[in-house]
């Protein structure tokens, strides 16, 4: 599935810190807890809590956030829809793992156990 590159641009373009609190709100509202949250950013991204925080400070881009990512060598098995979009088919290196992320963080939030959501 092609994105398109207006769609592409903006996600690049988005900062962590302004969707990481959407994130905080979604995982906590069905009952799971910011450190859960931090446990799955830090097994796609490599990036510990520390970091993560570091990231938010600096109000680093989703670009700069996965150039400086170690993504996990199972990123690649992270696959379903997510936001109309069929993750595996998305053709845009960045696009795809913005929405790794926003996948793991819809499997947290659902209820799903980490040690399903951590492939």
């Amino acid at each position: 599935m092609n994105t398109t590159p207006e769609h592409d641009s903006r996600m690049a373009n988005m900062t962590f810190a302004s969707v990481y609190p959407h994130y905080v709100t979604k995982v906590e509202k069905k009952g799971r807890t910011k450190e859960e949250l931090h446990q799955v950013i830090e097994w796609l991204t490599g990036f510990d809590e520390k970091r993560q925080q570091e990231l938010i400070e600096e109000k680093a881009t989703f670009e700069t956030f996965f150039k400086q990512a170690n993504l996990h060598t199972n990123a690649h098995l992270i696959t379903g829809m997510i936001c109309g979009y069929r993750i595996e088919d998305i053709q845009t290196p960045l696009t795809q793992q913005v929405r790794y992320l926003d996948k793991l963080v819809d499997e947290l939030a659902k209820g799903k156990k980490i040690e399903k959501i951590l492939r």
